[in-house]
């Protein structure tokens, strides 16, 4: 396919992919422009991340200590999220249950069961499909544990209120201005809440994921017991370096 053509199977991407269609046949100035766009995306990440450990950094260590105890007393963790977000949700879980090191945990994505979410969307609502499994399986003293990048899902603020009833210790990520989840947290409907001051989802979401495995980090630490000489809180959010 010459550099001018259209592709016979598709409409549109001229107006999508450009630079497949100029001109010019010389593939320095996009490799150029891929190059300064990843290294922008890599510096902006790094800023936020250590924007998060000055806001927030202590009260991961505080939320990391409760869950520790939670799970010390036989308290469960509950994730869940929408989209993107219930992909990380399933991260979260897996890591506390399967982790690489430390102790397994019994946690459970909510997003998982395909023929429960799809029940309770199409019988129900999709915004109670959370909520109803946290009544089914929830009891006091275990974990929700939501992510929203807008902070705006109706169905992750209605579980964490279900999860509120049964005195369960509650956890939020959230993205921009933190939306309903802000509002919940206010209401002291959510215990606690780290919202990533980004407007991208991209970031925000790459945020998220260094909270939660800093949050796992931590409460495994806390089970375990501080080492030796060793300070009692470690270390919160990493300014950089890999999730």
């Amino acid at each position: 396919m010459g550099a001018a053509e259209e592709p016979a199977h598709g409409t549109g991407t001229r107006e999508l992919y450009p630079f497949l269609y100029e001109a010019s046949t010389d593939p320095v100035p996009v490799w150029a422009d891929a190059t300064r766009s990843s290294e922008g995306k890599a510096t902006e990440i790094v800023l936020l991340r250590r924007r998060m450990a000055e806001l927030c950094g202590d009260r991961v260590a505080g939320c990391a200590e409760q869950m520790a105890a939670a799970f010390a007393c036989g308290g469960r963790l509950f994730t869940f999220g929408n989209g993107g977000s219930s992909t990380d949700a399933q991260e979260v879980a897996t890591a506390f249950l399967r982790p690489p090191s430390g102790r397994p945990l019994p946690a459970l994505s909510l997003t998982t069961d395909v023929a429960v979410v799809t029940a309770l969307s199409n019988d129900v609502g999709f915004d109670a499909v959370f909520a109803r499994q946290m009544a089914a399986l929830g009891r006091t003293g275990d974990i929700a544990f939501g992510l929203s990048t807008s902070g705006g899902s109706a169905n992750v603020a209605r579980a964490f209120e279900e999860a509120a009833r049964r005195d369960m210790l509650t956890v939020g990520l959230a993205g921009g201005q933190g939306g309903m989840l802000t509002e919940l947290s206010e209401n002291g409907v959510l215990d606690h809440l780290f919202v990533v001051p980004s407007s991208s989802v991209h970031r925000i979401q790459e945020a998220q994921t260094t909270v939660y495995h800093v949050l796992w980090e931590l409460t495994q630490h806390v089970l375990a017991g501080p080492a030796k000489g060793s300070p009692q809180r470690a270390a919160a959010l990493p300014a950089s370096g890999p999730p």
